[in-house]
């Protein structure tokens, strides 16, 4: 039995390595810049900030940096904060003297139905089109997001030379304490793992994902799949959104050194938190795909190394075959974040955190705590299909 088990953990690690869109190589990047376009577009910035003082100022800075030679506007929703996010942002765009260039309005309520953050990018964006020139394009970005100076010059430049209806790119996380090197690159790991960014830019299919710190969207894709309305109510919003707009176009999705977060998880806890925030509403709030994940994640992570140090005989050779597989996939990511490879020896305790997350978050949904985030509640936000 044990050499089933074991054989069968040998064989996922030979399908993800060589038929799951070499998701593991962490080759999907943005790279140098793509052509450059005949006329440049217009483009609103739209970002939603609730609760967001310490990081908006040096958030608006960096694009306010941009060396854009097209026109382009940004727009601050300030989502009910308490903390003066909107004088942080007002005072960032005055020592920038481009008060004629930023607009800080204030979020009207969360009317029923919606979650803050999309109702906070709706009103960014009916304020944009409200302009007296229409943006051609929307950049959806996040306040705990700094951008290098040529973020929009590469963006409108892929968009362009793709005619993407969505480019997203995944901003590089912070990872300097030990919890964000034990938990970061696994999740950027895991992420691409369920959705192959190669696949995800395949016209041909159906895979379709974004990271909602750095999404440029087409304006008129956006339109016609009925704008942010159409996912209003979506926990994990950004994938949500892709899924809609690649019915109307096709859609990109990438690495980046451009684009980087400045929140940090100093402690597990601010990690499980983060991850229990969604991680049961990925799964369609269904207790049978919860099940049949932990199964999975035992089989393909767990098993394996418990095999390797405890078995015998053909099950143990199997059992480090499969982790030495998962551990040189883990390689590339590392190297991308500049963390130790020895990392890779442990991503089946990870995966085993990674798994108790997930059933925390099953809990809290139970609970009727699930999406908590900043003092709201979503235990009745729509899941993916």
């Amino acid at each position: 039995m044990l050499s089933v088990v074991a054989g069968i953990s040998v064989a996922i690690w030979i399908y993800l390595i060589f038929a799951r869109g070499d998701f593991w190589r962490a080759s999907v990047r943005d790279g140098s810049p793509p052509p450059t376009p005949g006329r440049w577009p217009s483009i609103a910035v739209v970002i939603p900030a609730r609760d967001e003082a310490d990081f908006i100022a040096a958030s608006l800075v960096s694009l306010l940096r941009q060396d854009y030679a097209g026109r382009f506007t940004v727009i601050v929703v300030d989502d009910d904060s308490s903390d003066g996010t909107a004088m942080a942002a007002r005072n960032a765009a005055q020592g920038e003297q481009a008060e004629s260039r930023v607009r800080v309005i204030m979020s009207h309520g969360l009317p029923s139905g919606w979650t803050g953050k999309l109702w906070a990018l709706n009103q960014g964006i009916e304020a944009a089109q409200m302009q007296q020139i229409q943006p051609d394009y929307f950049l959806l970005t996040d306040a705990d997001i700094v951008h290098a100076a040529d973020t929009l010059t590469w963006l409108a430049s892929k968009a362009l030379a793709g005619e993407f209806a969505l480019t997203s790119l995944l901003a590089k996380l912070r990872c300097e304490s030990l919890a964000e090197r034990m938990h970061v690159p696994a999740f950027v790991f895991f992420f691409q793992m369920l959705f192959p960014f190669a696949w995800v830019g395949r016209a041909d299919a159906s895979t379709a994902a974004a990271a909602g710190g750095c999404m440029l969207i087409r304006a008129d894709a956006l339109r016609a799949c009925g704008g942010i309305e159409s996912v209003r109510n979506a926990l994990i919003d950004d994938c949500a959104l892709a899924k809609v707009l690649k019915t109307r176009g096709p859609i990109w999705l990438g690495l980046t050194d451009r684009v980087r977060s400045l929140r940090a998880c100093e402690k597990l806890a601010d990690v499980k938190r983060m991850v229990s925030r969604s991680a049961y509403a990925q799964l369609r709030n269904s207790p049978l795909l919860l099940a049949l994940t932990i199964a999975g994640l035992a089989v393909t992570f767990v098993i394996p190394p418990l095999l390797a140090l405890f078995g015998t005989g053909a099950e143990r050779y199997l059992g480090f075959a499969a982790w030495a597989a998962m551990t040189a996939a883990f390689q590339p990511t590392l190297r991308f974040y500049g963390v130790s490879p020895l990392w890779g020896v442990a991503l089946p305790a990870i995966a085993l955190l990674y798994a108790y997350y997930t059933l925390d978050s099953a809990y809290r949904h139970a609970r009727k705590q699930g999406g908590r985030w900043k003092g709201r509640v979503y235990a009745d936000a729509s899941i993916p299909r």
